[in-house]
């Protein structure tokens, strides 16, 4: 046999024996990938971003470090306000780091809320150009997040980080829809909890969302009185919720009676209730507000020109308001 055919047949027995491994190899590589133990291949557009690193990074031993020290350089461009810089390189450290709830929730937070707040207070830009990156930056925050919960399932906190996004009063408008925004505040919040969140306050929060929804106000009482029950909840928002869903849910009924079967005493309902009344940008349901402040106001004799029913009250926050050509 010559040397030529030597090697050729050499050739086809190396290719041979891989031929055979291949099916073993990809079906260990799916298993270690699935239980966590083995990191996610790099992207085409990763090693585009971190450059010549991209070789050494991919053999997997540095990719924690490297998204240690991206993670500074984030935080060096957000203090520069450089905020396409600070988004590119969180998506560089959660391609080399999926599974660090840390970096996903940083990440969204420099969106959503630092480069939101750049753009609401801070920026020098025309206005329309303000509330187009103060819109997009929410957007890109909510983005994040979810793609965070995408590549960590189990993690019930990114989801919950979420749903205060999702309901926060500074940056509802920017998602359109307000009920839905609310609805999907819900569901991140009672994801969180089915994913097997330990912490209470995460079905609370799913139920403070639930009650903005026109609509769902027999579900929420229910929901509310469960809690109340469960929880011993006796916070000024679970209380004004028993006060006004109840109301909702027969206006004929006494509402002397009612505030004295949801609050110990008719000064802590009058302070629940007025401090409800006012917090318009919250958007919590009101129903038979009025009639109560009227009603306690009369029997603590709060003087008429100090009702504070004849206050002005705030407006829900509305991005308009903040992104005059005059600003």
């Amino acid at each position: 046999m010559t040397q030529g055919k030597r090697y050729a047949a050499l050739a086809l027995a190396i290719l041979g024996m891989g031929a055979v491994r291949m099916p073993f190899e990809q079906a260990l590589s799916k298993e270690l990938f699935a239980a966590g133990l083995l990191p996610p291949k790099l992207e085409v557009k990763t090693s585009e971003r971190i450059g010549q690193t991209f070789s050494a990074v991919s053999l997997g031993g540095l990719r924690t470090l490297v998204a240690t020290f991206l993670n500074l350089r984030a935080f060096s461009y957000f203090t520069e306000q450089r905020w396409a810089e600070v988004g590119d390189t969180f998506d560089t450290i959660v391609d080399l780091s999926p599974r660090t709830r840390y970096y996903w929730d940083t990440g969204s937070w420099h969106q959503a809320y630092n480069a939101a707040s750049h753009y609401l207070y801070e920026s020098k830009l025309p206005a329309l150009r303000r509330k187009l990156g103060w819109r997009e930056s929410i957007l890109k925050g909510r983005s994040f997040l979810e793609r965070g919960i995408r590549n960590n399932p189990g993690d019930p906190v990114l989801r919950e980080r979420l749903g205060f996004l999702l309901a926060d009063p500074n940056k509802i408008a920017a998602f359109g829809d307000v009920g839905k925004a609310y609805g999907d505040s819900y569901d991140a919040y009672m994801s969180a909890v089915e994913t097997g969140s330990g912490r209470g306050m995460a079905e609370r929060f799913a139920l403070y969302s639930l009650a903005r929804i026109p609509g769902r106000e027999k579900e929420t009482l229910a929901m509310a009185q469960r809690l109340h029950k469960e929880q011993g909840a006796n916070t000024t928002t679970m209380l004004s919720l028993l006060y006004t869903l109840g109301y909702h849910q027969d206006p004929t009924q006494s509402v002397a009676a009612l505030i004295d079967s949801v609050f110990p005493s008719h000064e802590v309902a009058y302070d629940v209730l007025t401090g409800l009344w006012l917090r318009t940008r919250d958007r919590f349901p009101v129903h038979g507000v009025a009639q109560g402040i009227a009603l306690l106001e009369v029997e603590l004799k709060v003087p008429a020109e100090k009702s504070i029913l004849k206050k002005d009250l705030p407006s829900p926050m509305n991005p308009d308001d903040y992104f005059q050509p005059n600003r």
